[in-house]
């Protein structure tokens, strides 16, 4: 298979398991108790420690549920991958 064929089926099968995800509307909440956009940014900076601390104890979560949704997943994401260091300490290492 040629290189371009592979990337291309690579990305159909990508497209095909991620429209099996969804978010059940009992997970999403508003109010000012809700964790948002905010809580999100920390619980993906905090993620490596609180996984860690998961597999001890069962009290310890690394995802807020129930939570605002896209904005707390939006959080979520740039805190473990800006804040978390991300693509960018593996770029450094390329240039090296």
């Amino acid at each position: 298979m040629t290189t371009p064929v592979r990337i291309l089926t690579l990305s159909a099968a990508l497209l095909l398991l991620s429209a099996c995800a969804s978010q059940l509307d009992a997970g999403v909440a508003s109010g000012p108790e809700v964790p948002g956009f905010w809580w999100g940014l920390w619980h993906g900076f905090v993620f490596p420690f609180a996984w860690i601390g998961s597999l001890f104890d069962s009290g310890i979560a690394v995802y807020a549920v129930p939570n605002t949704g896209g904005w707390y997943d939006f959080g979520f994401f740039l805190g473990i991958t800006v804040l978390g260091g991300g693509s960018w300490f593996s770029s450094k290492r390329a240039k090296r």
